[in-house]
């Protein structure tokens, strides 16, 4: 999604002036086409993520709209009292916008790994969260937002080659996306692990096991009424996040289902614990976590086989 990002920022820059993009010393082999089209509006602060944040609401205070990019921790978690006290409580149009979130930067080891920014980011009221589940979505969800009054913080993957089947691109501020309608269970997750789920969901699919998937890609606003909607409609649901199961997609699920009483029992597929001095892949911290397609089959097949 980085370089449909990058692209989309461009055509935006073109119609507004105000429009800057800032980044933390990263972005190479990304960020160039932008840079070389509105050199005057582009900042490298350098690696110095506190001080970009900074400078970012002040430029928003003096009105423009910045865009700050880097990896997700750096993004997210360095600079995270600067987005509060500068970005969130003075109500300013800043744009945070982290790359690669979960396990994406999986042998560059725990530093690069992004799997508590959602819930920092929806612990705040004021803090729009943007997650889109692949490129077209991505570049739909910026042209929707991208001028909003609020602060935005955007949880982009890497992979802008991927498509989702049957998202088509679609994207609205406080809505999700229903993917696929069965009875025996639902399917709740977020950004660019859906990959994972929509493969999941096709295997079990083969076993004859009819299954919803529904994508959030925003929170604060949540999507609660299309949540409430489809879980009233299954008696199983499973969340699937690239993140910590905390504070994210499947804690959203909970609280739905809490709130509105509904009698649908919910399974947290996410990351449970902190990084145990293993490295790999992407792909290895996936299965490792139980958020890749194979282990959330077994994980799907042996719920239902428990409640039949």
């Amino acid at each position: 999604m980085r370089k449909t990002f990058a692209q989309t920022l461009i055509d935006l820059a073109d119609r507004d002036p105000r429009v800057l993009l800032l980044t933390g010393d990263l972005g190479f082999m990304v960020l160039e086409p932008f840079i070389e089209r509105h050199p005057d509006r582009f900042f490298n602060a350098g690696v110095a993520e506190q001080n970009m944040l900074g400078m970012a609401a002040g430029l928003a205070q003096a009105g423009f709209i910045p865009f700050c990019y880097s990896i997700v921790t750096f993004a997210a978690l360095r600079p995270y009292e600067f987005i509060r006290n500068g970005a969130i409580l003075q109500h300013l149009p800043v744009r945070v916008v982290s790359v690669g979130g979960g396990f994406e930067y999986g042998d560059a080891g725990p530093t690069h790994h992004g799997v508590e920014d959602i819930a920092i980011m929806r612990a705040q009221p004021g803090m729009m969260t943007v997650a889109p589940a692949d490129a077209a979505q991505a570049r739909t969800a910026l042209r929707a937002t991208w001028d909003m009054p609020t602060p935005i913080y955007y949880r982009l993957g890497k992979d802008d080659s991927y498509a989702l089947p049957g998202l088509d691109g679609a994207f609205a501020v406080g809505r999700a996306n229903q993917l696929r309608k069965g009875r025996d269970l639902l399917f709740v997750t977020a950004g660019a692990i859906a990959r994972e789920v929509v493969a999941a969901a096709d295997a079990l699919a083969e076993r004859g096991i009819q299954v919803s998937v529904l994508v959030v890609p925003t929170f604060n606003p949540d999507p609660a009424d299309d949540l409430a909607a489809a879980l009233a409609s299954v008696p199983l649901a499973i969340s699937v996040e690239a993140h910590y199961i905390n504070g994210g997609v499947g804690s959203l699920t909970a609280e739905i289902i809490a709130e509105r009483a509904i009698p649908t029992r919910l399974i947290r597929c996410g990351v449970r614990e902190n990084h145990d001095g293993l490295s790999g892949s992407q792909a290895y911290y996936q299965r490792k976590h139980g958020i890749a397609a194979e282990p959330l089959v077994e994980t799907a097949v042996n719920a239902l086989q428990t409640a039949s």
